[in-house]
């Protein structure tokens, strides 16, 4: 199966740091963050987890829960985390999958399906395309995919933002403009009229163009 965005989220159960879980009973009614590693003591990774578990703090205000993956196994997680703490200065606080047949790899298409046995003598190499990250609704369907080269670490940051869009486009009928950070001007979508739109904005907007309406961050 092809995964896209908007395509529902593969459901499994997994080991982890925390236990063993139902990825979609853990989701529940929050946001859900996947961010995928294809092999444990990596030099760039080892920076990532370090960063992101800087970063939970908000993205709990975001009401977004925080899953790392690696095809290594749970135990060796444990010992990874020691070296996480030690040279990042925080060691990973949300669960870590061991994904030691390689089947989430696979099901989320990282992988091939036709590679057989499990992580046991792969290499990083081998699993390069085990680094994509993937943000998940509520409604447990993919609302963004965004993988990277093994050789670049990835931002973080960035997500952060796309998450703050993507959380503001789903409640408000608004999208963001190149760039946008929190508290910035949005767009009014082409599928709202005029006469709609005057009824959520009775302050107004800037018509550009017919079909760009710039008008302040929704609150709320």
């Amino acid at each position: 199966m092809t995964l896209r965005i908007n395509s529902e989220a593969p459901n499994f159960t997994a080991e982890t740091t925390e236990g063993k879980i139902n990825f979609h009973e853990w989701i529940g009614d929050q946001w859900a963050i996947l961010f995928s590693h294809p092999k444990d003591f990596t030099p760039v990774c080892t920076t990532e987890l370090g960063y992101m578990a800087k970063l939970k703090p908000e993205f709990d205000k975001r009401n977004t829960k925080l899953i790392g993956l690696s095809v290594d196994p749970v135990a060796n997680h444990a010992k990874w985390a020691e070296d996480i703490a030690e040279t990042q200065g925080t060691a990973p606080n949300y669960p870590m999958i061991g994904d030691t047949e390689l089947e989430v790899a696979k099901l989320y298409n990282m992988l091939p399906e036709e590679i057989g046995g499990g992580s046991e003598g792969r290499t990083a190499a081998d699993n390069a395309t085990v680094r994509t990250v993937f943000v998940i609704g509520p409604d447990k369907k993919i609302k963004l995919m965004l993988s990277y080269p093994m050789t670049t670490g990835r931002n973080f940051d960035e997500i952060l933002r796309v998450l703050d869009s993507m959380q503001l486009t789903a409640k408000h009928k608004v999208a963001t403009p190149v760039n946008w950070k929190n508290g910035e001007d949005v767009i009014i979508v082409p599928a709202v009229s005029n006469e709609d739109a005057a009824k959520t904005y009775p302050e107004g907007w800037k018509t550009l163009k017919p079909y760009l309406r710039v008008v302040a961050q929704p609150k709320g």
